[in-house]
């Protein structure tokens, strides 16, 4: 495969066949005596093009990359002003998975340039850019904090977990052959990622950021690749029009938690809560 187009793959989240053009949709989520539902879905990107990878700021700070005339940028949605606009980007290539620093100083996003090098960039208010991790070519990340950044890097057409500590500018290859959902766990002192287990599945982990050891929480339904953590012990993903929900103590099988309006949202892929965990942003096909 060329590699130009191998990068790309990996980056627009190797979507299938009929799902080349995804839209971010966002919506509340309540909670009542009766349960919780999910309330005023809406298209937020509502564009032709590749729309994906969201993710929260804040509350009322959503990030995602979006198309910009035919080039991937980073853009931004204010619930309280109520407008989207372009956040930032280089003319010199596309912006994936844009997340704000834990610092709130500016927005981390991986950069695949025109020229095919693809690094972790710091994106200032101003617009100047600086590489985050020289000489890793980064494809998906987390932080766990302002100074430790998980993911993986791409290596030899594989993805390989890493722990890079800013302060020691030290990168930690810790395995092999993973996937591409990395969050730091709320409450918690990990971050979770998945790896393809023997029947081709992928199963979710947990590594402990004290002592860089991983712990297996999960299977993932069949075909999913992406998850979110609605809470510090509830896992959600998306199938369809339908989200399902794994709660870690109980250890039981996925259970539905709601239905989406098939006519508005379907292929839900990617999830993202807000902080407090009354806003998810969706990532699923048009209807």
């Amino acid at each position: 495969m060329n590699r130009l187009l191998y990068l790309l793959t990996l980056l627009c989240g190797s979507l299938a066949f009929g799902q080349t053009n995804p839209d971010v949709f966002i919506a509340s989520i309540d909670t009542d005596e009766e349960g919780t539902t999910i309330s005023g879905l809406q298209n937020l990107s509502n564009d032709p093009g590749y729309d994906n990878q969201p993710s929260f700021g804040t509350d009322n700070l959503l990030l995602y990359a979006g198309n910009n005339d035919g080039q991937t940028d980073i853009f931004q949605m204010h619930s309280r002003m109520g407008r989207k606009m372009r956040a930032g980007g280089s003319l010199a290539g596309g912006e994936y998975s844009p997340q704000l620093m834990p610092d709130e100083s500016g927005i981390a996003a991986v950069r695949l340039d025109t020229t095919g090098l693809q690094r972790l960039y710091r994106y200032e208010r101003s617009g100047k850019s600086t590489v985050l991790i020289p000489d890793l070519m980064v494809a998906y990340f987390t932080f766990y904090d302002a100074n430790q950044i998980v993911g993986c890097y791409i290596e030899d057409e594989t993805l390989n977990l890493f722990v890079h500590k800013l302060d020691e500018a030290k990168t930690y290859t810790l395995l092999k052959d993973v996937g591409r959902s990395f969050h730091k766990v709320p409450g918690q002192n990990s971050v979770s990622y998945t790896a393809t287990n023997e029947q081709g599945q992928q199963d979710v982990y947990l590594l402990d950021m004290d002592s860089l050891e991983s712990f297996f929480v999960t299977q993932l339904p069949i075909g999913v690749n992406d998850y979110a953590w609605l809470n510090d012990s509830e896992l959600i993903v998306g199938s369809n029009s339908s989200l399902f929900v794994y709660d870690t103590f109980d250890k039981k099988d996925w259970e539905k938690f709601a239905d989406l309006d098939a006519n508005v949202i379907t292929d839900i892929s990617r999830i993202a809560i807000s902080p407090s965990g009354k806003r998810i942003a969706l990532v699923g096909i048009p209807k």
